[in-house]
């Protein structure tokens, strides 16, 4: 007898145990003889008992956030085939995990903290994660340029961002330093990191709707100051999971 949620993972139907909860309190898992859905990730069943799984489109990627990233590439009908990606805030995986999809040939992570990356990306040979690299002196660090050099390159095609805790403002400038000429930057814009704690209540939601449109311009203006084009920006289709609205954006470098 197995937990309901570590059967999922055995029998290969969800690719790790939080994925498996997920898919659970979604509704999603069910006994394949009787329909009967299965509610406690808990559950204890025997590890021959043949389950079903309904499609959860959360569940495309490592994490949510690639369905955001995904936004992005459909709206500008954008191509990542064979590029070279640089993911900054690399965390579990989501934008890693979409830009693999979207057929990337190699991402590079730069991920401040340890040990967020699904564990089947760290494994896939199309990965490089750099863990404990603070974005904001990437441009200093031997080991982001001894990766890239590995691949051939001095900078990435692409740059993916999604980083939190932190305002953009202050890696935009490093990042830019590191694109080539007409290199791309596609990324996640959370406001509740870029108004100050001043500008969120209590429950971490940014309290004034006026805050967006002066955290665009200043996202704008750090761009055009860095040598990066804004050339499309959007509300993406996910809130955050707090309940905050992000926003997607697209420069280019030169």
């Amino acid at each position: 007898m197995l937990r309901l949620d570590q059967l999922l993972v055995t029998q290969g139907l969800a690719r790790s145990r939080t994925r498996a909860q997920r898919l659970i309190r979604h509704g999603r898992v069910s006994l394949a003889d009787t329909g009967r859905i299965l509610a406690k990730p808990g559950e204890k069943l025997p590890e021959e008992v043949r389950l079903n799984v309904t499609d959860d489109p959360e569940e495309r990627y490592v994490s949510r956030a690639g369905l955001k990233l995904e936004a992005l590439i459909d709206a500008l009908s954008l191509s990542l085939e064979g590029k070279l990606v640089l993911d900054v805030g690399q965390s579990t995986g989501g934008f890693t995990d979409c830009a693999l999809a979207f057929g990337a040939s190699h991402v590079i992570g730069v991920e401040v903290g340890h040990g967020q990356l699904d564990s089947e990306l760290r494994g896939d040979p199309r990965v490089t994660c750099l863990e404990g690299l603070n974005a904001r002196t990437m441009t200093d660090e031997l080991r982001l340029h001894e990766a890239l050099a590995a691949r051939g390159a001095t900078g990435p095609d692409v740059a993916v961002m999604d980083v939190s805790f932190i305002s953009q403002t202050l890696i935009l400038p490093q990042l830019a330093a590191l694109l080539p000429s007409s290199a791309e930057l596609l990324s996640l814009v959370k406001p509740q990191f870029e108004v100050g704690p001043g500008g969120v209540n209590a429950r971490g939601i940014v309290a004034d709707p006026a805050r967006y449109a002066e955290v665009e311009v200043n996202i704008r203006n750090v761009c055009e100051a860095s040598g990066l084009r804004v050339m499309h920006w959007q509300e993406s289709p996910l809130q955050g999971g707090d309940g905050n609205r992000e926003f997607l954006l697209y420069a280019m470098k030169g």
